[in-house]
């Protein structure tokens, strides 16, 4: 059965883009708040040691569990998701994700009950990377699905922008506990930013449950499309577009980590800066991203995705070489410049994520053909890029390997981009015999 598109209410959209939004800002919101914990407070409340350094790595440790959880995420969500529909999945993964993060700020530490705490931490740790596994792709579809052809860089590249305000939501709150004496933020103030979620997981829970079924899905399960083991049907049919999502991600997940994780490192280290002079530089270049996503998502719509994620991968080839030595100036205004441009390159090659990555695969196995791609992306490049700087580093002494490596991995991304095509069903516009708009002109763009 053929079905003739219609375009989506302009009133369902708004709301779909509005509930991916905010249930992704929440999302990663709650993912960011255990990463500062991890650095500035749970290694003395969670994995007391002889040894402080000890310490430090067991809790970092536990931070990194969470993206090992994220595949299996993608393809347990995947599955409901491409099976029961984007919405139900959706609303599961932001209420699992929020009562992780919200037990956390409940838990007792080390010292009242043992090694429990840390157990229990990390257990919570894992339903955390667990949800999230299932959230990107879900709030992508939901919002790209709702979407009109030639809207579909602009309004994928806003769901996009829900990370980034989560993340500065995220030290925003921190920033304020830390004002506490220390005696008061060991005690109690660390848990006011993950008791906070529970109040935004209600927020994100009403703009969810108001939504629809997105058309894609509605309409391949009105056409008995879909399938009974999503997860075999993408492995077996899908297996090349899965591996180009996930080296297609490594150039943007690599140069937002190495910019908001470990140049706070290099910035102490190696530069001598203190912590609040780091977070001065990092935050407004992060918020200039705000602005600068739905930017290149449109530009992405007027001139095609392809184009404008390859032109963000070859722009973060050759930025590294002039972030570090703005960087190494020790001057605050060139420093600042150095993360924006690097962070614009990010921001171009990542808008465009959503509606790229998304029309890969065909509406009944997209939501774990995409979820599983780009999780496995993201522990080859946000998970492992700190501590593969830090080793090199460590071994060269020398930033020039570091940004070879950011190079290496963004070559990847770009050869990627290249070979993506999307998957056989055919576009409403050329269903209808009209030209093929440049946002979906995927297959023969170069």
């Amino acid at each position: 059965m053929t079905h003739t598109p219609r375009p989506p209410a302009a009133r369902g959209t708004a709301k779909a883009v509005f509930a991916s939004w905010i249930g992704t800002t929440i999302e990663y919101y709650d993912f960011a708040v255990y990463g500062l914990a991890a650095s500035l407070v749970f290694a003395d409340l969670f994995f007391p040691a002889t040894n402080p350094v000890i310490g430090t790595l067991l809790s970092l440790s536990s931070f990194a569990i969470g993206y090992v959880a994220r595949p299996l995420g993608a393809i347990v969500f995947g599955h409901f998701g491409d099976r029961v529909g984007r919405k139900t999945t959706l609303v599961v993964t932001l209420v699992l994700m929020g009562a992780a993060t919200f037990l956390i700020g409940l838990l007792p530490d080390y010292g009242t009950i043992g090694v429990a705490a840390p157990v229990l931490l990390v257990v919570a740790r894992l339903l955390q990377g667990f949800s999230v596994g299932g959230e990107y792709g879900g709030a992508v579809l939901m919002t790209v699905e709702h979407s009109g052809q030639h809207r579909r860089g602009l309004l994928g590249s806003l769901v996009n922008t829900g990370a980034t305000a989560g993340l500065l939501l995220a030290n925003a709150v921190f920033l304020l506990v830390l004002q506490l004496p220390d005696d008061q933020m060991q005690a109690w103030g660390w848990r006011i930013p993950f008791l906070l979620s529970g109040v935004l997981v209600v927020v994100g829970l009403i703009a969810r449950l108001a939504l629809e079924e997105t058309p894609d899905f509605a309409e391949a399960r009105e056409d008995g499309a879909v399938r009974r083991r999503p997860i075999v049907d993408v492995l077996q049919g899908h297996l090349g577009s899965v591996l180009l999502v996930a080296f297609g991600i490594l150039a943007s997940g690599t140069a937002f980590t190495m910019v908001s994780v470990y140049s706070l490192t290099y910035e102490k280290t190696h530069l001598g800066l203190g912590r609040d002079e780091t977070l001065t530089l990092l935050l407004p270049a992060i918020a200039i991203v705000l602005v600068a996503l739905p930017l290149f998502g449109r530009l992405a719509d007027r001139l095609g995705v392809r184009r404008v994620f390859l032109a963000g991968a070859l722009s973060l080839m050759v930025l590294p070489f002039v972030w570090f030595p703005l960087l190494d100036t020790r001057s605050y205004l060139p420093m600042l410049i150095g993360h924006v441009l690097i962070l614009v390159g990010y921001a171009a090659n990542y808008a465009t994520v959503p509606a790229f990555f998304s029309q890969a695969f065909p509406p009944a196995v997209r939501f774990t053909g995409m979820s599983l791609g780009f999780t496995i992306g993201l522990i080859a490049s946000n998970a492992i890029a700190p501590a593969v700087a830090t080793s090199i580093m460590d071994a060269t002494g020398s930033w020039t390997t570091i940004a070879l490596y950011m190079a290496g991995v963004s070559l990847l991304s770009v050869v990627a981009g290249c070979l993506l095509r999307e998957a056989g069903a055919t576009p409403p516009d050329r269903a209808s015999g009209a030209a093929p708009s440049p946002a979906t002109a995927l297959t023969t763009e170069v």
